[in-house]
């Protein structure tokens, strides 16, 4: 296997994130019937035949029933549809199905594709996925604490021999917090679920490429593992602050999580090209492997049947991806236990 093959693969996908990130318009917002549509639907409360409780207003513009969160059963509540909110989906649902019978292909609105609701879920495949991610992600890391603390010998301190086993730890709650954010951003997509979901996704990245720099050079005492970190901590922290206060910019957001996110993959994979590491072939597969999970993040296309598109496949594909993570974790703390032990016999 030529070792430089999949470093070739990792930049050339790295160079397409940076075109395909500035096409990202929406031809839906534009269409004169979807207009009409929102603009009726906001005076009249219907979409043809459908209705919206909380689209009536009285003369001063207030709801006549009150406000939309007093209107819908205490179980429905959550979603926080609103009578905008409520007119666009079923605008672009109509319209949509209108394109459809003339054979033109889903556009998005509003810089989204047209998914179809379940029980108020906005993505329910990408939620789905999400939450068998996190439950993957739970798994991983606490066969990961158990290994360590009840199968692999401790020191006479009780702490363990592996040295990044507390790097592992605050790896672990940010992958699960992130993968708890998705699916709730996935769930109902508002300003706050948004940011949540971006924050979330920004730090995990970033600390992945810290976590990889440490490992891969073997920084184990602390002065050398806070000079690498502070700079890098700095930057996410602030890009991060930028998101949430300045700017919510999707196209500089991609374009730094996909930079974070190939360095880390070519570290790993330039490392598991010349360690002899017995299990670096697990590397080289979670490097393939997550050059595919960064393809299928820049590479879109409209949902299938208005459920499964390429971000809900990206879900879908990290679940095997989590495996190998944690699964090399594991060998790697094993390895690492045991070299240890043979230097002080």
């Amino acid at each position: 296997m030529n070792q430089m093959a999949p470093c070739r693969l990792i930049l050339l996908i790295f160079v397409l994130s940076f075109l395909v990130s500035s096409l990202n318009a929406s031809e839906g917002d534009a269409d004169p019937i979807y207009k009409a549509c929102l603009e009726e639907c906001e005076k009249s409360g219907c979409v043809g035949e459908k209705c919206f409780q909380h689209c009536k207003f009285s003369s001063d513009g207030k709801p006549i029933d009150g406000p939309w969160y007093l209107q819908e059963p205490l179980y429905q509540k959550w979603k926080q549809w609103d009578c905008r909110t409520d007119c666009q989906y079923h605008c672009m649902i109509t319209r949509e199905e209108q394109r459809e019978k003339l054979g033109n292909k889903p556009i998005k609105y509003h810089g989204k594709w047209p998914f179809q609701r379940v029980y108020g879920i906005q993505e329910p495949v990408a939620v789905a996925f999400s939450a068998l991610s996190l439950a993957v992600q739970f798994h991983g890391w606490l066969s990961f604490f158990i290994l360590l603390n009840y199968k692999l010998p401790l020191r006479p301190d009780k702490k363990t021999y592996y040295e990044y086993t507390c790097l592992w730890h605050i790896y672990a709650i940010l992958a699960m917090n992130f993968w708890f954010w998705s699916a709730i951003f996935h769930s109902r997509d508002v300003e706050l679920t948004e940011k949540l979901d971006y924050s979330s996704a920004v730090a995990l990245v970033g600390y992945g490429l810290i976590l990889a720099i440490l490992r891969v050079f073997n920084l184990r005492d602390e002065a050398s593992r806070v000079m690498v970190a502070a700079p890098l901590v700095a930057f996410v922290t602030t890009h991060i602050l930028y998101l949430n206060f300045y700017k919510l910019d999707y196209g500089l957001n991609m374009k730094v999580c996909m930079a974070m996110g190939v360095a880390q993959l070519l570290i790993w994979g330039i490392w598991a090209g010349i360690t002899s590491h017995p299990s670096r072939w697990k590397v080289w597969l979670f490097v393939v492997w997550g050059s595919l999970v960064v393809f299928l993040e820049i590479y879109d296309f409209p949902p299938y049947k208005g459920f499964v598109d390429a971000h809900a496949l990206w879900h879908a594909v990290s679940i095997p991806l989590t495996y190998f993570c944690w699964s090399f974790v594991q060998d790697d703390a094993e390895f690492r236990t045991s070299t240890l032990l043979k230097k002080i016999k």
